[in-house]
């Protein structure tokens, strides 16, 4: 299998900036982040409000718009309450107190932010962790490289002080090391003094803007290049990295043609893919994606393939390509949490290994935490993958006004049938001798449909003049009383 060839994109204009990961040309990671940008890495003095015994978590006011919630898990125990029996959370806070929080999951639809007080500052090589008394190295790095790492990077830390050594520390030197460590540390100063002169609730370390934080995260040698189509973020990534990893900055370009940078690697057709239900797969058959509120869905479909052998055949290459898609739009639309893949059933265990072994090849590229289960004999995949954001699907969509999310509306005739009950209900309960209803424009003409008009009808039953107009106010099955009378009204 040849080398992957991958690529970064940078475009960034007065709306929002956007990041894409390509591997060989093909879009993998997309990330948008617009003036309302995420909080995830900021660290805040906040306040406690609310301590919950029987949730053993807290609400702490970070300023924001929903007050972070904190379980007791995330809490480091301040000096001299190291022995908490059983982590009891009223032991370790109290409302009123003033406690420094790091956010590690964006706010969520009714849930506010997720906090917690082991504060992380990451740097290109290193994660400084103040809270905590070790040194960890990445385990995606083989065994000689972090033996080398760990003995480079014990001896500089203070026991006191916790460091993670980074999958981008693979070949850096001593030298890089020893001065990612010391801007770390003061960082940390920095923001120490912060929160010793701020009130709460206050920000008092914001994380990097996206374009930097994903250079920071992600761009190393594994990359052929990164593109970006603004000059003073161009000259801000250049200067970012003379001080991080001087060697990549020669694989830094600026995009200077009239095609803007996206059109010209032809992304938008890649991106319209990301928000959709259906997702084609190369042969033919096609891949469904139903989020829930307690989990995502994918479903593996044959479609209009048929295959030329036989059907054991079909279903397996199938599978094989839905394996590959399937992760790749889990990293493309960032979707986290519990994750259920339905594959075709394969009846030869073979296969099942086969499309298990294509699933773990595929989740290795992706470099969020992620854990998979064995395809089981119904063909059912369970896994879960971290999430810190909404992804690509929440900052690109907003619910249905109409079937508010639920991705169902009322049919024609339950409709019409709602309409014309309620209209019979005013009718026959008003005063009135004479009435000039709204409806909802569509509800409007399938109630006076030619040939099916309900007015007439409903005339005769009540005995009542009755006129409808198309009101583009009212909600699908309202019916809005405009004017009551004693007659007169003309009919429909």
């Amino acid at each position: 299998m040849t080398d992957i060839v991958r690529e970064m994109l940078i475009s960034h204009d007065a709306h929002e900036t956007r990041v894409a990961i390509l591997e060989d040309r093909r879009l993998v990671e997309l990330y948008i982040e617009r003036p309302k940008r995420s909080v995830v890495g900021n660290v805040y003095l906040g306040k406690v409000r609310d301590v919950l015994p029987g949730m053993q978590a807290a609400f702490v006011d970070i300023g924001l718009d929903k007050n972070g919630f904190l379980y007791v898990d995330e809490i480091v125990a301040p000096e001299g309450v190291s022995d908490v029996p059983r982590r009891d959370i009223q032991s370790l806070l109290k409302p009123g107190q003033q406690i420094m929080v790091q956010v590690l999951k964006d706010a969520m639809g009714t849930k506010g932010a997720r906090v917690t007080t082991e504060i992380t500052l990451p740097g290109r090589f290193l994660v400084l962790m103040p809270f905590s008394a070790f040194v960890g190295i990445s385990r995606k790095l083989p065994d000689d490289e972090r033996d080398r790492l760990h003995d480079i990077v014990a001896p500089l830390v203070d026991e006191r002080l916790g460091v993670i050594v980074r999958t981008a520390a693979a070949g850096a030197s001593r030298r890089d090391l020893e001065n990612d460590l010391e801007f770390l540390l003061r960082l940390w100063r920095r923001v120490q003094h912060q929160a010793h002169e701020a009130l709460a609730p206050e920000v008092v370390y914001t994380e990097m803007d996206l374009a930097l934080r994903m250079v920071r995260d992600a761009f190393s040698e594994a990359y052929k290049r990164l593109i970006v189509d603004d000059k003073r973020l161009h000259e801000k990534v250049v200067s970012f990295l003379k001080k991080t990893s001087p060697e990549l900055v020669k694989r830094v370009v600026l995009h200077k043609d009239r095609t803007p940078l996206f059109e010209a690697f032809s992304l938008r057709p890649q991106i319209e893919t990301a928000i959709l239900r259906k997702v084609p797969l190369p042969s033919g058959g096609h891949l469904t994606i139903d989020k829930a509120e307690a989990l995502t869905a994918v479903d593996v479909n044959t479609g209009s393939y048929v295959g030329r052998k036989n059907l054991e055949d079909t279903i397996l290459r199938t599978n094989l390509e839905a394996a590959e898609e399937a992760v790749r739009q889990l990293r493309l639309r960032d979707i986290g949490g519990i994750i259920v893949i339905d594959f075709i059933d394969m009846e030869n265990p073979n296969h099942r290994t086969e499309v298990s072994k294509r699933l773990s090849s595929a989740l290795e590229r992706d470099r969020t935490k992620t854990r998979a289960s064995e395809i089981s004999r119904l063909g059912l995949v369970e896994m879960t993958r971290k999430n810190v954001t909404d992804g690509l699907y929440g900052v690109l969509t907003e619910p249905c006004p109409v079937c508010h999310g639920e991705g169902r509306v009322l049919s024609d005739a339950t409709r019409r049938i709602a309409a014309e009950r309620r209209i019979r209900e005013i009718l026959l309960s008003g005063r009135s001798a004479a009435y000039l209803l709204g409806l909802h424009p569509e509800t409007y003409a399938l109630v006076t449909a030619p040939g099916n008009n309900a007015v007439p009808i409903l005339k005769a039953e009540t005995g009542k003049q009755i006129t409808l107009m198309a009101d583009p106010d009212c909600a699908a099955t309202e019916v809005k009383v405009i004017i009551e009378g004693r007659g007169g009204v003309a009919g429909t």
